[in-house]
């Protein structure tokens, strides 16, 4: 079977990425040691289609699964208790491990109630969705709080992120919309050459040689910054360029009314917008807005408060002293943080909105 593997190092310990089609039938394979019991999460959705293929490939006997429903409502306080006590009713102990089959919020809901069970317990992500190249990389947990997002959480990497590309072949138009604004955004904070070419892409006839390809480029560039910086201190936070006001987006709305990456999506393109007027750069948001316009993103973003929007930009972990750190572009691959004020967010908002509506 032929598969690719990155290593991303992290200080407690390296784990591998393994990409493949047809692995998730020899989970087994990829496992380092022996487990006394494994706990699987999935959803709804992903438990009908690949549940059965993985328990295929486990010897393990004490092999348990749970299945809670789909979408970011899950990634929750109520959702992170339920699954600790189904652990201790399978009688799970510092020896077993927990597997993430879905896509990111299985993968950060399982991964935060994994650091937390007994102090901590292994877990392997099997990421199902294109948005989760993203976040099965890097080791961020967490679940949501009704006042923002991720705001509950820790570092805590994976043993190993075993990724079936063929579980891809299942998603809607909607979940490769949002998997590809990651890949958007990975691009733009890397280099101009990998930008432009992923702006090559029609998402209504993506080949699975294209998107193995730009998922392992993805990958690739996230696993260089997070190496160089776990606990986002530093370049880390980079990655977070569209998120201020795509976090926000999410939580205003309330979680599921756009997917992940397409309010990323907007994220971006106001990030850009931002950095034109501040840095009086050339950069591509003309380019992106068009691809983004080609690609069917839902880009009619309004706001009926706008002070609500602020506040919960104001809520994102980079913030500090109450003040918003924005992500912005000097130019293509050179990202910079920005502090900005309440006064220039609301006026770079309603340029924004203005410009989008005059489209």
């Amino acid at each position: 079977m032929e598969t690719d593997e990155i290593i991303v190092h992290s200080s407690s310990h390296d784990y591998p990425i393994i990409i493949g089609e047809g692995i998730r039938y020899e989970v087994q394979s990829f496992l380092k040691k022996d487990y006394t019991s494994i706990l699987i999460v999935t959803d709804e959705q992903v438990g009908k289609l690949y549940l059965r293929d993985v328990l295929s490939g486990l010897s393990t006997e004490n092999v348990f699964h749970s299945i809670i429903p789909s979408g970011e409502k899950t990634k929750s306080i109520e959702y992170f208790y339920q699954l600790q006590t189904e652990a201790i009713r399978y009688g799970l102990d510092r020896e077993s491990l927990m597997i993430a089959l879905g896509g990111g919020v299985i993968g950060d809901l399982t991964g935060f109630v994994a650091s937390t069970f007994m102090r901590g317990i292994d877990f392997v992500q099997i990421p199902t969705t294109i948005l989760a190249h993203d976040s099965s990389v890097g080791g961020k947990v967490a679940i949501n709080h009704q006042m923002g997002k991720n705001l509950i959480g820790s570092f805590y990497p994976p043993k190993s992120v075993i990724y079936d590309v063929e579980t891809l072949r299942t998603l809607n138009q909607k979940e490769i919309r949002s998997g590809y604004a990651e890949l958007i955004k990975e691009a733009l904070i890397s280099d101009e050459f990998t930008f432009r070419s992923f702006l090559k892409t029609n998402l209504l006839a993506l080949s699975s040689e294209e998107l193995q390809e730009h998922l392992r480029i993805g990958i690739q560039i996230k696993a260089r910054i997070v190496e160089s910086d776990e606990k986002e201190s530093g370049i880390r936070k980079f990655l977070n360029l569209g998120h201020t006001l795509g976090h926000a987006i999410e939580a205003e709305l309330g979680y599921g009314s756009l997917a992940h990456g397409e309010a990323v999506a907007i994220g971006l393109l106001f990030s850009l917008h931002v950095s034109e007027d501040l840095f009086s750069s050339n950069l591509p948001y003309q380019a992106l807005f068009q691809w983004l316009q080609q690609n069917n993103y839902p880009l009619n973003f309004q706001y009926e408060d706008m002070q609500s929007i602020i506040t919960k930009m104001k809520k994102d972990k980079k913030n500090v002293k109450n003040m918003i750190q924005m992500i912005l572009l000097e130019e293509i691959g050179k990202p910079i943080v920005k502090e900005v004020t309440d006064q220039q967010v609301e006026h770079y908002l309603k340029s924004f909105v203005g410009k989008l509506v005059a489209k």
